[in-house]
Formats: structure tokens, C-alpha cells, sequence
């Protein structure tokens, strides 16, 4: 019987760049990879990645190896081929009404035709089948391409490795061309170990970046001999470019030019925002739980120049205030005291919430009750169609188009499957904005802030960008509503033929109460030169840049033109799409097969509302629950009964389906199972201090009164400060902030996850999820065991950990401490000014005195668990003192 074998699974995400190929063990079914290689060149945004899968099949009979990939919803994959046996198998794009017959016909005959499906919030799943002959190799090759977008200051790529197996030739390459020049760059990982670290190589000069992973066979293995890999996760790249007060930069490269625009040190426009917020009764439990604490964050984040309202809706619609409001303390304070008391309950009328929505703003603009050029945004989110007053969409999306009448800017937030996207995509659209899914997971209050993030700081309205005439054609939109902090407007076009020897550009826009325009100029000659002298940048590439942003843009104004208009976009779309061979939602790839094989499969692109109800993977991994037995050792083989080691006991049934026996492990060794008693186990402090000096002495700290959040160290040479609120009933903290000043990186932790926040963006990371993260200056690393380390040059070693029992808090380490400057302070850092230790008369050597900034602290020498490496941890001796 023919086993699958899953051949390849890498994903490489190009700022959201995708791409996984999976793979299983060699020893199931005879399948082996022996190479895997991952060639991504990131041209001036556009990147082009190549991923190439060299397997052979070791059994002795015939095998189903299936490639399976995963690329981002925003790429368009170009080609892909097998090649069998010397004979190369080629993937045909059509138009996809040319392709529908085969794909109909696949489908009836009840076979997996659909090629493409999405799987998660950014990827889209891509897979092949082919049965393979005893010892015949197979190499898969896929490529696809994408324009890296901007998001909150930052471009990403993002490695995705899950091989499943050792493979004996693995390697990524990252090369990365930004003439502008490369401003910073970072990695992270979360499956990398100090070994693998070895692995990694990362150069970078002014304008170039090279990113290789290369592991040997040992490296990649989890223990030795073995073919189990450690490679099982994300490998991530974040960087931007340096930019100038005009903001513009235009490149040049074999005919065609690109015009990115993001100007340095504009002020922020004030906002005037009103939220729409669904509080039906769908929106019941987590939903609405984390609408509030997002809702409550984000009221925290408004200007102080902004004006604000509520209107909460279910089957009518309520406005908190009369008007819009300034954003002072009093009235946020007063916002997030309503915000808290949002409960979910009835129907869905989304017509008259969004309708009350405009008629507030419209009526305070009369009223010039809004500041002069301040900027209004109405941010919608719901989580289902609307069910009473008008429920036609149609309607719907005509009544509030005709009411805003391109005076405001909307932006619908989808909440889960169980709203229409395409609603209300084209809701957005239609009215400037745009339309973003909250998924349902342990992150949807940090999506919401985050989303929000993204619209709080309008920098420019009504840009628009000026060529001469004579120089360009079949320039891409050149026309924008807003211009948001940490984003980029991008035009693209061709250069005519007898075009200036310098293309000039001028971007005209309004900033608050003035007009601004902004000049940029470019020799046509130098760019030419520069985009031809670096050897592995991707040549031609400016003109596919071109294609892709044409065919991204078209299928974009689609959503929201007439039916005459959508026609003529889409037939330019689709022209375009098979002239540069993109699988796009208007095209498809028939992959060809070996003779006496299913003779084709049909990849199609999905479209977001292809999901709606249907249960996708959100991108987190599940955890699965154990209970566990722990402490004393029990022994014994099923026979039902326990017994204690050292004495006789009444024999006791078992029932091994019942029974839980916390503080004990059972052991199969014999007739009868054994029981131990339990010793008093040695605890974890909740803070250990690794003191100054050559001793290397600890100090282990237990809070005894606290309840309000407290400064536990500052110090501002080392830029860093410490803050967290402690539990005294649980012994442990409830959560502990960590602010470094340079890098700007805020690290707050809790229980259930720690957030990592950076130039305003989120990053979740669940507990004993790996994570090795490196930034200019400092290091975050988090392993299995759940020890988060925050560590560089010449800083203090700052650990957190987060305990599973008792109680779910967390635990505070700190080392390195010879890093503290004399200005440390705070409620810890004060062990590290000038301490005097006595030992109080008649003492014996187990007990101190410290002296503290004129406090007297009594420390006693006492047996603890030392976390510094993580769980378990191990002994030590250490002193203990109470505050």
C-alpha cells in the first residue's frame, strides 16, 4: 500500500513572504529529501524566492511524495515544475475559464483538485502529488513573487522551517538590495539554539544584506544518530530603509521605474474618530471581552489634538456622548469606564449604527466642533451580518457611500468567519478605507491595537503624484486619500522611449492647515547602472514589480467599480497575469503529470471570503493537556494496588482510569505499586538577585506586602526599568514590565503570554514557545522550559519565568548585575547601592543584617530552587530577606 510522504515544508514569508515545504521521516515510507534550498533575492521590496526540493525514494516499491507549500495571500506564484527521471513536468497558466472544464471533471472524480486553499491569517497552501518509483529522484522547483509592503516602520520575511527530517543539503539564502540604503536589520527565530546559531550568517553593508542558514546533519539533529530534526519553526527578517525628509526615492531599472514615498518628520494630523462597536449577542463571551481591553488600550493611545465618540449598537444604535469629544484624561477615563461595561445582547443593525456614525460627524463639522484640517475616520467592527433594520448588503454598502460622500475615511474590522468579508471589503473600499479580519485567538485584542496602530498617525491627505508627460506611461495609482505613519506609497510605470535623461516627480499633499509639495529627481543613466552591477539581484525585476503592483491595484478597484468599469479592470488584470505567467484570482496553473498518473491538477487562487465558515488554522499551535504525576516515585506493573516504600501498608484498589495522585510519579516495576511519601519540596524565590562582585552571591527577595504595582529597578545609564505588580497570596508576580531605551523595545509579561512591543508593533509570543531574537544591542531568547532571557553587550541579564504551579504567575531573575551603574533605584535595584552586611551578636553565620539606604533588612541563609537555567532548576543556598 502506497504511504504519502510530505516532501518539503519551508515557509518563507517576504514581508509576509511565505513559503513552507513539508516533509516526513525517511523511515515511514522511504521518501527522503537529500536537498532543500531556499534562494529568496529581496530587489529594491520585490522579492523573488525559488524553492527547490530534491527527494528520492529509498524504498523498494513505489511512493506518493506530496509537495506541500505555503506562500502569503498576497503573492503570485509564477511557475513551478517537476522534474522525473530527466523529463521536466511544467505548470501551464490559463485563464481560469480555460482551466474550469479540468477542474469540474477532477472534482467529480472526487479528487483533490483544488491545488491552492488558505490555512492561516497570511498563507495560502499549495500542494502536489506525484507517485515516485523505487530509487528514481524527483526534484520539485516553485516560485513566486512579492512586492514587500511596509508595515508600522518595518518589511518582513519570514522563514518558516519544518523539514521534518534531517536533510543532508539544507540552505536559505537571503540577499537584499536597497539602494536607499539599509537603516537596521534584525532576526529572529523560533527554533533556533546556540548551535544552530553557528549556522546562521548575517553581513550587511550600506545598501546589501545576506542572510545564510546553512546547518550540518549534527546540527539539525535532536539528539545524535538520529534523523529527528530540531528545525521546527519561524526564521524572521525585519528591516527598513534610510529615508530623507522628502521622503522619495525613484529607481530605475530597464525601462520601467518605481517611486516609493515615505517622508521623515511630518507631524501628525489630528483625527477626529468615531468607533462603531457590535456589541449583538454573537459577540458574547471572549469576543466582547477582548473588544473591551483592545477598545480600553486604544482609547489610552488617542492624541491629545484628537476628538473621539462611542456608538455601541446590537438592534439600535447608541452614541455615548451628544458630539465628539476632546481627548483629554477626564474623557478618555470616562471612555474607558463605559468601554468596560459594553455587555453583548440582540440583533445585528449595522445600517443605523453606520448611519449615526456619519450623521455625528457630519452634524459637528457644521457645528465647527471639529478642528480645521484634522482628518475623520470611522472605524466599524462587527462580527456578523446584520440581521435587522436594512440587512440587504447591497443597500447597506449604497446608504452609507451616499451619506460619507467622500468627506470620511472607513475602516471595517471583520471579527471571526461568521461576517461577510467581501461585504464588508467593498464597504471600506468604497468610502477611502479598508477592511481588515480579526481572528479569534489568544491575540485579538493585540490585532485590534494593532490595526489601530496602523490608521492612529495621519501624516497627509490627498496626495497626489505629478510626471512629466512626455517621460512615463502606464503609471499605476497616482492618487491617495491618506498617508499614515510607518507606511509607504508606491507608484510604478514605464519610461517612454525617448524619455529625459532625469525623470523629476512632484508629490503634492496637505498636512494640517497647509498644502506641501515635495520634489524628487533621478537620473535615468546612474540607476540603470546600479541595478546591473550586483550579480544576484534579480534582473528585469522592476518591470514584473511593475505587472505585479498593476494586477494587485486592478483587482483592488474592482470591488468598488461600476459593472462596465469592472469588466475593462478586470480583462487589463487578466491580460496582464498570463502575459507575466501570475496565478491570480483571474488565472490558473494545470500541473502536468507522468503518463498513467491523475494527468493534471488545477491550482487556483482563493479569495478571502472563500473561508467564511470554515474553520482555519489560525497559525498558533495547539497545546495539548496532560495530567502528570509528580514528586515521590510510585512503582508497579497494572496490578491495581499501591504500596509505600519502608512500611507495609493496607492494600488500597487502584483504578487507573479515577485515581489522580498529586506529588507522586508511578513507576512499572513490579506486582504492586509502591508509594513514597512526599517531602517538603524546596521552593523557587520569587525574585533572585545575583549579587555584585566575585562571590556571586544570591539574594532571594519574598514581597510581603504589596498590592499596588511597584518600581522594582531603574536605571537610567543602563537605560532600562523594571516594573511589575506582585501577588502576595500566590508568592509570584500577576505581570513585570522590562523598558530598554536603546533599542526601544517594551517587553510586558503575563501569565498566559508576553508581548514584545517595538515602534508600536505587537508581537505575541505564548510561553516555552522558542523564540531567539536578535536586535541591535540586545538579545531575547526563550526556550522550551519557558525562561525568557532579555541579555546583551555590557547589560544586565533580566529572566523571566512562568510558573505552571502553583497559582500561573511568574518569577524574576536577574544576573550579570555588575552592569548597574550607581544610579540604580527601585524596590530591588536598592540592593545594588552601597550595602553594609552585619551579623547580628550571638548569631550564627546563617543570619545577616543589611544595612539598606537606612532600612534594616534581616536575611536568613536558606535552601532554594535557582531558575537560571529553567526548569527543573537546581539547589542553591542562598539569602533570604523579607520586604
Amino acid at each position: 500500500m502506497k504511504v504519502p510522504a510530505h516532501i518539503g515544508s519551508i515557509v518563507l514569508v517576504l514581508p509576509l513572504l511565505l513559503a513552507v515545504l513539508q516533509t516526513a521521516t525517511a523511515q515511514k515510507n522511504g521518501i527522503q529529501i537529500y536537498s532543500l534550498t531556499v534562494d529568496s533575492k529581496v530587489s529594491s521590496r520585490f522579492a523573488h524566492t525559488v524553492v527547490t526540493s530534491r527527494v528520492v525514494n529509498k524504498a523498494e516499491e513505489a511512493q506518493e511524495a506530496i509537495f506541500e507549500m505555503e506562500l502569503p495571500k498576497k503573492a503570485f506564484i509564477t511557475n513551478f515544475s517537476m522534474i522525473i527521471d530527466g523529463v521536466t513536468y511544467p505548470g501551464n497558466i490559463k485563464e481560469k475559464a480555460t482551466a474550469q472544464k479540468q477542474y469540474s471533471e477532477a472534482v467529480a472524480r472526487g479528487e483533490s483538485a483544488g491545488l491552492v486553499k488558505a490555512t492561516g491569517r497570511k498563507m495560502e497552501q499549495f500542494q502536489v502529488s506525484v507517485s515516485v518509483a523505487p530509487a528514481a529522484k524527483v526534484t520539485f522547483e516553485l516560485v513566486y513573487e512579492e512586492l514587500l509592503k511596509r508595515h508600522l516602520g518595518v518589511y518582513e520575511l519570514l522563514l518558516k522551517v519544518r523539514p521534518q527530517q534531517v536533510v543532508k543539503h539544507l540552505q536559505m539564502d537571503i540577499h537584499i538590495f536597497e539602494p536607499q540604503g539599509i537603516s537596521f536589520l534584525e532576526t529572529e527565530s523560533s527554533f533556533m539554539t546556540n548551535e544552530l546559531a553557528d549556522a546562521l550568517t548575517v553581513s550587511q553593508n550600506k545598501t546589501k544584506a545576506h542572510i545564510l542558514f546553512k546547518p550540518t546533519l549534527s546540527q539539525q539533529q535532536k539528539s545524535p544518530g538520529q534523523q529527528d530534526t530540531v528545525l521546527d519553526g519561524n526564521f524572521i527578517v525585519r528591516y527598513d530603509v534610510t529615508r530623507t525628509l522628502s521622503g522619495g526615492s525613484i529607481q530605475i531599472e530597464n525601462g520601467y521605474f518605481v517611486h516609493y514615498f515615505a517622508p521623515e518628520g511630518l507631524p501628525t494630523m489630528p483625527k477626529n474618530v468615531v468607533f462603531v462597536i457590535d456589541k449583538s449577542g454573537s459577540m458574547s463571551g471572549r469576543k466582547i471581552q477582548q473588544t473591551r481591553e483592545a477598545l480600553i488600550k486604544i482609547l489610552s493611545d488617542l492624541g491629545p489634538k484628537d476628538q473621539f465618540n462611542l456608538i455601541t449598537f446590537s438592534s439600535e444604535a447608541t452614541q455615548w456622548k451628544p458630539h465628539l469629544v476632546p481627548a483629554s484624561t477626564e474623557n478618555v477615563d470616562e471612555a474607558k469606564r463605559y468601554a468596560a461595561g459594553i455587555h453583548a445582547l440582540g440583533g445585528t443593525n449595522i445600517n443605523e449604527a453606520m448611519l449615526t456614525a456619519v450623521r455625528r460627524l457630519k452634524s459637528d463639522n457644521q457645528a465647527e466642533l471639529l478642528s480645521e484640517g484634522s482628518v475623520s475616520l470611522i472605524i466599524l467592527l462587527t462580527d456578523g451580518d446584520p440581521t435587522m433594520g436594512e440587512i440587504n448588503p447591497t443597500k447597506i454598502q449604497k446608504n452609507v457611500q451616499e451619506a460619507i460622500d467622500g468627506q470620511y475615511s472607513l475602516f471595517c474590522l471583520g471579527f471571526g468567519f461568521d461576517v461577510s468579508y467581501a461585504f464588508l471589503e467593498k464597504m471600506a473600499l468604497d468610502n477611502g478605507g479598508l477592511a481588515r479580519r480579526i481572528y479569534e485567538d489568544s491575540d485579538s485584542a493585540l490585532q485590534l491595537q494593532d490595526f489601530y496602530q496602523e490608521v492612529a498617525n495621519p501624516l497627509l491627505t490627498t496626495v497626489a503624484f505629478q510626471y512629466p508627460s512626455n517621460a512615463v506611461e502606464e503609471v499605476t495609482q497616482d492618487n491617495f486619500r491618506l498617508f499614515f505613519k510607518g507606511s509607504e506609497m508606491v507608484v510604478a510605470g514605464k519610461l517612454r522611449d525617448k524619455s529625459p535623461d532625469v525623470l523629476s516627480a512632484i508629490v503634492k499633499g496637505k498636512m494640517h492647515k497647509q498644502n506641501v509639495t515635495f520634489q524628487t529627481k533621478s537620473s535615468v543613466a546612474k540607476q540603470e547602472e546600479e541595478f546591473q552591477s550586483p550579480k544576484y539581484i534579480f534582473h528585469n525585476f522592476m518591470e514584473r514589480l511593475w505587472a505585479y503592483l498593476t494586477i494587485q491595484q486592478q483587482l483592488e478597484q474592482m470591488v468598488s467599480a461600476s459593472e462596465a468599469e469592472s469588466q475593462v479592470l478586470k480583462d487589463r488584470a487578466l491580460n496582464l497575469s498570463l502575459d507575466y505567467n501570475f496565478v491570480t484570482p483571474l488565472t490558473s496553473m494545470v500541473v502536468t503529470k507522468p503518463e498513467g498518473q491523475e494527468q493534471s491538477q488545477v491550482a487556483e487562487k482563493p479569495v478571502e471570503d472563500d473561508n467564511r465558515h470554515k474553520n482555519i488554522n489560525t497559525g498558533y499551535d495547539l497545546y495539548r493537556l496532560s495530567i502528570g504525576l509528580q514528586g515521590s516515585r510510585i512503582t508497579g506493573n497494572g496490578s491495581g494496588f499501591l504500596r509505600r516504600r519502608g512500611f507495609t501498608p493496607p492494600l488500597i484498589p487502584l483504578d487507573p482510569h479515577k485515581s489522580l495522585l498529586h506529588g507522586m510519579e508511578i513507576q512499572n516495576k513490579g506486582p504492586v505499586v509502591t508509594i513514597a511519601p512526599p517531602s517538603a519540596p524546596i521552593q523557587a524565590p520569587p525574585v533572585l538577585l545575583t549579587l555584585p562582585g566575585p562571590s556571586m552571591d544570591r539574594l532571594c527577595v519574598n514581597i510581603k506586602h504589596s498590592q499596588e504595582p511597584m518600581n522594582l529597578l531603574s536605571d537610567p545609564d543602563q537605560g532600562i526599568e523594571v516594573t511589575g505588580q506582585y501577588n502576595t497570596e500566590k508568592a509570584c508576580f500577576h505581570w513585570i514590565e522590562v523598558t530598554f531605551k536603546n533599542p526601544q523595545v517594551h517587553v510586558h509579561a503575563s501569565p498566559e503570554h508576553v508581548v514584545v512591543t517595538r515602534n508600536r508593533r505587537n508581537s505575541a509570543y505564548k510561553w516555552k514557545e522558542t523564540l531567539y531574537s536578535v536586535l541591535p544591542g540586545l538579545k531575547m531568547t526563550m526556550n522550551k522550559t519557558g525562561l525568557l532571557m532579555l541579555s546583551g553587550p555590557d547589560k544586565v541579564t533580566i529572566s523571566l519565568l512562568s510558573l505552571d504551579d502553583p497559582g500561573k504567575g511568574l518569577l524574576l531573575l536577574l544576573r550579570d548585575t555588575d552592569h548597574f551603574s550607581s544610579h540604580i533605584n527601585g524596590t530591588l535595584g536598592q540592593f545594588y547601592q552601597d550595602v553594609l552586611w552585619e551579623t547580628p551578636e550571638g548569631a550564627d553565620d546563617n543570619i545577616r543584617i543589611l544595612k539598606v539606604q537606612g532600612k534594616d533588612y534581616s536575611a536568613t541563609r536558606e535552601l532554594k530552587l535557582d531558575y537560571q537555567e529553567g526548569p527543573p532548576g537546581k539547589e542553591i543556598s542562598c539569602w533570604s530577606v523579607e520586604l
